[in-house]
């Protein structure tokens, strides 16, 4: 009988063990994909592909292994050979092969569809995601997910650091958190479900549990958009905080975690920042600037007539994200206080004036990643303003049982990881950061 004690350490190295300068100049091992073959007569250079990146190596008729098979893209190999210094290859480094494996290998007659070798993939976005596992093998396409693993890495790390609690929330629920139609129905044996809008209701229960949370998961929206941002299936980084004085409260928390985060970012992702050309922006110093202040702002500057006075229209996102900019040097600016009629019933109201919110968004370069708020904590007001909305209280009793047996003042925020990444990134459409995306006409792969 064997014992299963953990893992076993293996003779195979990876990128960053070369890299540490040891091994320059001894025989080494290393696993990876064939990320391209580049044959110049007596000798040939593969370049593997592994999860740091790539590795060139060289090698000649005399390599043993091989037995006549050609190296082709696709194929994964066990490579033995002596490391050396490299200024001209990946990572600064090659392997001279001496012995060669052959793991696995692609079907006959395959050829890739896609040349992901290319240092960027000139073909359209819907091929790209048709032929999304292959495409993602681009390095430049791995960088971009790359760094999005990088935001919620900072995100998580920042909320620990803040004493914030780590929860997980249904996905499949009873009630519509958002009280629009824009929903996914299911049937849930004999009884009427839906795909969660937010983790809205869920993260004001556990405030009353453990006084700040966060999340980072999957929302859904039925929305029949199809726009460059928009999305039927997105990531939302998700926290609620009790005990806030206000919602400034919770615009500082954002803009101390985006800080931290693009710091962590520079630290820890150092290489595909370089490899994306990613300009890391400010965020220690957002302007704020009142809803109906910023729709007159950029009326003003940019002789444009206000349409909506209820909401903004993407364009006036895009304008008040370049006034912004122009006027404070700023990639971001919060837009606080909007209309009562245009956010959800949990909003609190402004007292000073009940037609606006205690609420906010985050413009980041002309678009919102976030929206966030104070929320109503008193019983006998949430259920006000429900019903002056014709909403039936009995329909949220499960909800209200919080405000019932006490609820401290509190607040929170949804960021959406996708836009985030995509305006980290200057991308034109939100389906590039988006590993595989669901819109309203791709349901695959």
């Amino acid at each position: 009988m064997e014992f299963v004690k953990g893992i076993k350490e293996k003779d195979v190295l990876e990128i960053s063990d070369i890299l540490t300068g040891e091994w320059f100049g001894k025989e080494v091992v290393l696993r990876g994909f064939v990320h391209t073959v580049r044959d110049m007569g007596e000798i040939s250079f593969v370049v593997l592909r592994k999860y740091e990146g790539l590795v060139q190596c060289v090698t000649d008729s005399k390599v043993k292994g091989l037995e006549g098979k050609a190296l082709k893209e696709g194929m994964t190999l066990e490579v033995k050979g002596i490391a050396a210094t490299e200024d001209r290859a990946p990572n600064g480094f090659e392997v001279r092969l001496t012995d060669i494996r052959v793991l696995s290998e692609p079907a006959k007659d395959s050829t890739m569809p896609l040349p992901i070798s290319k240092w960027k993939l000139n073909t359209s976005l819907e091929t790209k995601l048709s032929l999304r596992p292959i495409a993602l093998r681009n390095v430049r396409e791995r960088a971009i997910f790359k760094i999005q693993e990088g935001l919620v890495r900072g995100f998580r790390d920042f909320m620990f650091q803040n004493h914030f609690t780590e929860v997980r929330t249904p996905k499949i629920v009873a009630g519509n958190a958002e009280g629009g139609a824009n929903v996914f129905k299911l049937e849930y044996f004999g009884k009427k479900a839906f795909l969660a809008q937010s983790p809205q209701f869920y993260k004001q229960t556990m405030v009353g549990i453990y006084d700040r949370v966060f999340e980072a998961a999957p929302v859904f929206r039925a929305e029949k958009h199809n726009t460059t941002r928009h999305l039927n299936e997105y990531t939302s980084l998700d926290f609620e905080m009790g005990y806030i004085d206000g919602f400034e409260d919770i615009m500082d928390m954002e803009a101390a975690m985006l800080t931290y985060t693009f710091e962590f970012l520079k630290k820890e992702y150092a290489k595909e920042l370089k490899l994306l050309d990613v300009k890391l922006p400010a965020a220690d110093n957002i302007p704020a600037v009142r809803f109906d202040e910023a729709k007159q702002l950029v009326a003003e500057k940019y002789d444009r007539k206000i349409k909506n006075p209820y909401d903004l229209e993407p364009e006036e996102e895009i304008l008040i994200g370049k006034y912004f900019k122009e006027e404070h040097d700023s990639d971001f600016v919060f837009v606080t206080h909007y209309p009562s009629k245009k956010r959800p019933f949990y909003a609190m109201d402004d007292p000073s004036d009940n037609k606006f919110t205690l609420s906010f968004d985050l413009l980041f370069k002309g678009m919102e990643v976030t929206t966030g708020g104070q929320r109503i904590h008193n019983y006998e007001e949430q259920v006000d303003k429900m019903v002056k909305r014709g909403m039936d209280p009995e329909e949220f009793t499960n909800y209200l049982m919080i405000f019932k047996h006490g609820m401290p003042p509190h607040g929170g925020l949804g960021i959406g990881l996708e836009r985030l990444t995509m305006k980290l990134l200057d991308e034109q459409n939100v389906r590039e950061t988006t590993l595989f995306p669901r819109d309203v006409s791709r349901l695959e792969p």
